[in-house]
C-alpha cells in the first residue's frame, strides 16, 4: 500500500494542485492512500523545520510530501514539493495535474478559509509523526485479543491518524508474542503503525500515551501472596509509569481487584495526576443491565443509568435508584426516545437488596466456571466506554461507572458522566 503525507500552507496554490492530484488517485486506485495536513500561514516555517530536523530532511518550500513506511515503521521517505510528487505520479501512475492557476488560487483560498475556521481542537495532529503510543499489560489476555481490534479503529481513538501499540506479557514467551504481533499486524488496520512485544519491563511504559492494564489474577486465591504480588508489580508499574509515560497518559485498570491496583499504581507514580488513573466499573455495570433487561424483556442496550459502587471483586452496591428502560411493552408505550423509570414499571421488586446483587454474582460465576476465566466481552467492552468517554467519543448524556482517586481533580473534558 502507497500511503503519502501531504504538508503545506492552506493558502498555497502548489498545495492545492498537489491535493487535487492525491485526491484523485486516492479514488482511482485501491492502495494509494494520503493523509492530508494543512498549516496556517503564520505557522507554516516553525512547523517545517521543526519536521525537517526532527527527520533530518532539507525541505524550504510548500507543499512537503513525504512516504509513509507502512510495513516496516520508522521515518517516512521523503519525496520533495510539488515537481517531486507530480514526477513521481506520473512515472508510477501514468496520471499528473494540468489545473489552471487560477483555479488553485481559488481553492488555496478556500483551504485558508476553512482551515481558519477550525478551532484548535476540531484539527487533526499536525503530523503523522505525532503518534499515539499506547501499551498493553496482559496482552496475551482474552481480554487483549478482543480489544485490540477496537483500539486501532476510529472507535476509540477517532482524531488520531497513527497508533504505535506496545505489547507486554510478563508471563508470556518470545513465540507466543512474536505470534500475537503478526496477529495484529495481518489485520492491516490502516491507523496501526506499528507493533512492538515484551516480556519484561526494560522498556515498559516508554513515551506511553495511554496505558490498559488487562494483568490476571483470576486463577489465583485470594491470599497474603496474591495481595503481595499485586502490590509488588503494580507498585513497579507505576514508578516506571512515572519515570517514562508521559505526564497526561491515560491509564485504564480492568478485572479483579481494579480498585486495589489503580490506587497502587497513582501512588506509586508521584509526578502524574491522580485524575490520570481510572478503574473500570462498566462491566459489573453492563452485567447488571443485561440481567435487568431480560428481567423486563428488553435489549441490555434500552436500560440505561445504572451505577456501580464499590469493588468489581470485594464489596458492591448496584445502584438503579435513577435506572431508566426504554422499548418497555407494557400500559405504558412510547416512542424509542421514551424512557421509564425501573423502580416505576416494577415497584414490587427490590431490584437494589441482595435478591439482586446475589443474582449478578452468580451469573459471574457462572462465567467463570464455564471459561475457566472472568468475562472477556464485557471486560473489553468496558474498557472501551471509559477509553471513549475519555477522548471524548461518547454522547453527552451517556453515564458509566469508573474508580478515580480520591482527591483526584478531573480536568472538565475527562469527567465522567
Amino acid at each position: 500500500m502507497a500511503k503519502f503525507v501531504l504538508a503545506g500552507k492552506a493558502d498555497c496554490p502548489n498545495y492545492a494542485r498537489a491535493e487535487l492530484l492525491a485526491d484523485e488517485l486516492q479514488r482511482s486506485l485501491p492502495d494509494f492512500r494520503v493523509h492530508k495536513i494543512r498549516i496556517l500561514p503564520e505557522e507554516w516555517k516553525g512547523w517545517l523545520e521543526s519536521t525537517c530536523e526532527r527527520n533530518g530532511w532539507k525541505h524550504d518550500d510548500s507543499p512537503l510530501v513525504w512516504r509513509e513506511l507502512v510495513y516496516r515503521g520508522g521515518k517516512g521517505m521523503l519525496l520533495g514539493g510539488l515537481g517531486d510528487f507530480l514526477k513521481h505520479c506520473q512515472d508510477y501512475y501514468g496520471v499528473t495535474s494540468d489545473m489552471p492557476a487560477e483555479l488553485a488560487q481559488r481553492i488555496a483560498a478556500e483551504n485558508l478559509a476553512e482551515q481558519m475556521g477550525l478551532s484548535a481542537d476540531e484539527q487533526l495532529p499536525l503530523s503523522l509523526f505525532q503518534r499515539l503510543h499506547v501499551w498493553i499489560t496482559g496482552a496475551l489476555s482474552p481480554t487483549g485479543h478482543i480489544l485490540i481490534p477496537h483500539l486501532l479503529s476510529a472507535e476509540a481513538f477517532p482524531k488520531v491518524p497513527a497508533v504505535v501499540l506496545h505489547l507486554l506479557d510478563l508471563e508470556g514467551d518470545e513465540e507466543e508474542m512474536q505470534a500475537l504481533r503478526m496477529d495484529v499486524e495481518d489485520l492491516a488496520l490502516g491507523v496501526l503503525h506499528q507493533v512492538t512485544v515484551h516480556t519484561d519491563l526494560e522498556r515498559a511504559f516508554q513515551e506511553a500515551d495511554v496505558v490498559l492494564l488487562l494483568d490476571d489474577f483470576s486463577s489465583q486465591t485470594e491470599s497474603d501472596e496474591e495481595e503481595e504480588e499485586v502490590s509488588g508489580r503494580y507498585g513497579t508499574y507505576g514508578q516506571l509509569i512515572d519515570e517514562r509515560a508521559g505526564k497526561r497518559v491515560k491509564v485504564i485498570v480492568s478485572g479483579e481487584s481494579s480498585n486495589l491496583r489503580c490506587s497502587l499504581l497513582a501512588g506509586n507514580a508521584r509526578s502524574i495526576d491522580g485524575s490520570r488513573f481510572v478503574a473500570t466499573a462498566t462491566q459489573l455495570e453492563d452485567e447488571a443491565r443485561a440481567i435487568i433487561a431480560k428481567e423486563m424483556g428488553v435489549r441490555p442496550s434500552d436500560v440505561k443509568d445504572v451505577f456501580v459502587w464499590g469493588n468489581i471483586r470485594g464489596v458492591f452496591f448496584i445502584d438503579v435508584q435513577r435506572a431508566k428502560v426504554f422499548n418497555h411493552r407494557g400500559a405504558v408505550t412510547g416512542p424509542p426516545f421514551f424512557s421509564q423509570s425501573l423502580l416505576e414499571l416494577s415497584p414490587g421488586r427490590k431490584w437494589s437488596e441482595a435478591d439482586f446483587l446475589q443474582q449478578l454474582r452468580g451469573h459471574r460465576l457462572a462465567v467463570a466456571s464455564k471459561t475457566g476465566r472472568p468475562a472477556a466481552m464485557s471486560a473489553a467492552n468496558g474498557i472501551l466506554r471509559v477509553l471513549k468517554a475519555w477522548c471524548g467519543a461518547s454522547g453527552p448524556d451517556d453515564i458509566l461507572s469508573a474508580g478515580v482517586c480520591l482527591g483526584s481533580q478531573l480536568e472538565p473534558s475527562s469527567q465522567f458522566r
